[in-house]
């Protein structure tokens, strides 16, 4: 009681002390939480939008030396070892490390701990292929039929966008994924900046022209859970598990914080089981805790079998490469040839 009566106390006199964490732009959680937190704890959360994953990531690297914020959260295992080789990260073993999933801790020095996992995934919309023909395998997407019908986001700026590059990498080899990609470049496909462009200017299902899109495993959910009562079914679906990539998204204190026990703070907030169970029906992940129940409307989220596991020293040691590969036959329009050519 005392406790709390001192923290009011801080809060009347305006004296709470402000914590930023940098986000990737989907972040959301429910205001009710973060109210509670900022009662309980003294501190006032702000929240900065640093755009996609990778945009986020960026600009902390870029902001090392005079850090834009305390905490860092949505930079994913594509983009781990980025952020570690960077240093820009404070190890924390926080108490709530026990509650997680053991296989989602890929970081053995705790700067970076897991929030959430989930697939990105390619998604169609079923109204447009009511009476149309779904590719069949991967490979069809390349077809020029199925090209000109599907927006991938840019892997040099979007978490997504380079986890299907590297589903690709994994499905049709080193040599093999630029070929499908050149194809891919001819048939017209379109590269969306983010995950937010691609889903919401460019997908049919909110009146773009592209009925294919790379998105999530969970959309299908989200889309019967927003659509309050619109949807008894989802309308869009999930293609090609194989293509289907496992992403983990992680939370870290950004090394230069003002407020370390703060940061730490946030850090066992996130980490919470208020948090955790909220994050399914808000960012539409799978929560990190063990214990953390998921909403009835996951059901339309299975797990997808057989999808995409890259060891993060694999993508560790070629993604940059993969990325200026893939920018090279995409956007500049080089010959694969050409560019396997450059390896030598």
């Amino acid at each position: 009681m005392l406790r709390l009566l001192a923290v009011l106390v801080f809060l009347a006199l305006g004296w709470a002390q402000e914590i930023t964490v940098l986000t990737h732009s989907s972040f959301s959680l429910d205001k009710g939480l973060i109210a509670r937190f900022e009662r309980e704890t003294g501190l006032k959360l702000r929240f900065l939008k640093g755009g996609d994953a990778g945009e986020t990531l960026n600009r902390a690297i870029l902001t090392k030396g005079a850090p834009i914020a305390d905490v860092i959260y949505g930079f994913d295992n594509t983009f781990l070892s980025r952020a570690l080789e960077a240093d820009i990260l404070l190890p924390y073993r926080s108490p709530e490390i026990q509650n997680l999933k053991a296989t989602l801790l890929l970081d053995p020095s705790f700067r970076a701990l897991p929030v959430d996992y989930g697939w990105v995934s390619l998604n169609y919309d079923r109204a447009h292929f009511k009476d149309r023909s779904l590719p069949k395998a991967p490979a069809d997407l390349a077809r020029p039929e199925y090209a000109r019908l599907l927006v991938v986001q840019n892997p040099a700026t979007s978490s997504p966008g380079l986890a299907f590059l590297m589903a690709t990498v994994a499905r049709f080899g080193e040599d093999g994924y630029l070929d499908f990609w050149a194809k891919l470049r001819d048939g017209g496909v379109r590269v969306a900046k983010g995950w937010s462009e691609a889903y919401y200017t460019h997908f049919t299902l909110y009146k773009g022209d592209r009925p294919l899109v790379v998105s999530y495993t969970t959309s299908p959910a989200a889309e019967v859970y927003y659509s309050q009562g619109k949807y008894q079914e989802p309308p869009t679906g999930n293609l090609f598990p194989e293509l289907a990539f496992f992403q983990v998204e992680f939370v870290g204190i950004l090394k230069g914080t003002k407020n370390l026990e703060g940061a730490k703070k946030v850090v066992d907030w996130l980490l919470s089981k208020p948090v955790q169970e909220n994050i399914p029906t808000e960012m539409w992940m799978y929560p990190a805790r063990r214990d953390a129940r998921l909403p009835e409307v996951f059901r339309f989220a299975p797990e997808p079998l057989g999808s995409v596991r890259l060891d993060p020293k694999v993508m560790a040691q070629n993604r940059e490469r993969w990325i200026a590969e893939w920018t090279q036959v995409v956007l500049q329009g080089q010959s694969p040839e050409a560019v396997r050519r450059g390896r030598r």
